[in-house]
């Protein structure tokens, strides 16, 4: 990865029609990254090992085509090869195979608009969050319900990601007053939340990110220059906060380095890629425990999820669950 100023010849992907809303890199392919747009569609690109260099990239290894309004969000599923799913306005989620370019299923329980997806930690579960104000835990493969309940009471959009394995999910929404909040569910019973607790008053929409090898909640607002972040436990009231990075720079979207890519000697626990709201640039930022050996900290980095998948897509189809491979970031980082 190059540093600094883009060359103004510099080659972008171009092959959309309308503007892009979401973009994800396959989870066990670097070279593999998929976009969806207000042009209905979902694309896949191979991006090459020296990048796209002086050209311009305009054709798509595949095209996924269902969605009859914009496609808002992508989700890759994060262990079995070739299955993403995509969330559009046309209050559809489908599940595609991308090796096939089959519609594996359609998911058509939402009644508003879509504004977040979360796979569990063997991607046997789907959380979303709707306009409808509903937290809903959804089987993808049934194309079902399993529970659902009233998130955060606000007008505004609410956010969810699922906390791993451990049965609990992690939202960010607003009060009926527009205060920020957080909160925390068990999957088995969304009729009210294991806690929830007011953050400020501030109206851009939050973004939580979780990492699941030290089970800590990463919390951004569009539009906020800090990012609070807070540790998770099985205990109540199951969610510390910890601390915060502070930027005078607002912030228009973050995306999350894979573990993988992390420094491990320098103690980098996550590194951010912040898009600043006011100027083109896009910052990295890091997350790092302050030690002064720089040996690897096996307590810090477990073992983590691997780029290889635990099933293939027609064994995932079939019912069947695995956990995430996991490799040894001091032994293995290298071998992929």
């Amino acid at each position: 990865m190059t540093a600094g100023r883009i060359d103004s010849h510099a080659g972008r992907v171009t092959g959309h029609r309308g503007q892009i809303y979401d973009i994800k890199w396959n989870p066990f392919n670097d070279n593999v990254i998929a976009s969806c747009s207000d042009d209905t569609t979902v694309k896949l690109w191979y991006i090459p090992d020296e990048g796209l260099l002086s050209r311009n990239m305009q054709q798509p290894i595949i095209e996924l085509r269902g969605h009859k309004r914009r496609v808002n969000f992508i989700e890759w599923h994060p262990t079995a090869d070739n299955i993403l799913v995509s969330a559009g306005s046309d209050h559809l989620m489908i599940v595609w195979n991308t090796l096939t370019a089959d519609v594996c299923r359609v998911i058509t329980c939402h009644t508003e608009t879509i504004h977040s997806m979360s796979f569990n930690r063997d991607g046997s579960l789907i959380a979303t969050t709707s306009k409808d104000k509903k937290l809903r835990i959804i089987d993808p493969r049934l194309a079902q319900v399993v529970n659902e309940g009233l998130c955060h009471h606000g007008t505004k959009a609410s956010k969810v990601v699922y906390l791993g394995d451990s049965q609990r999910l992690f939202t960010v929404g607003f009060s009926r007053y527009s205060d920020r909040q957080w909160a925390v569910w068990s999957e088995r019973d969304l009729s009210s939340p294991l806690t929830i607790e007011n953050i400020d008053s501030s109206s851009g929409v939050l973004f939580p990110y979780y990492d699941h090898d030290t089970r800590m909640v990463y919390v951004a607002g569009k539009g906020d220059g800090n990012i609070r972040y807070y540790e998770t436990t099985d205990e109540h009231p199951y969610c510390h906060y910890l601390s915060q990075f502070l930027s005078g720079f607002p912030q228009r979207s973050l995306g999350m380095m894979p573990k993988r890519g992390c420094d491990v000697y320098k103690c980098e626990l996550v590194r951010f890629y912040k898009l600043h709201a006011t100027k083109s640039i896009c910052e990295p930022i890091s997350m790092i425990v302050p030690r002064k050996s720089e040996q690897f900290q096996s307590d810090v980095f477990p073992d983590t999820a691997a780029p290889t998948p635990a099933l293939t897509a027609d064994q995932w189809l079939s019912g069947q669950n695995r956990n995430p491979v996991l490799f040894n970031l001091k032994v293995d980082r290298f071998n992929f």
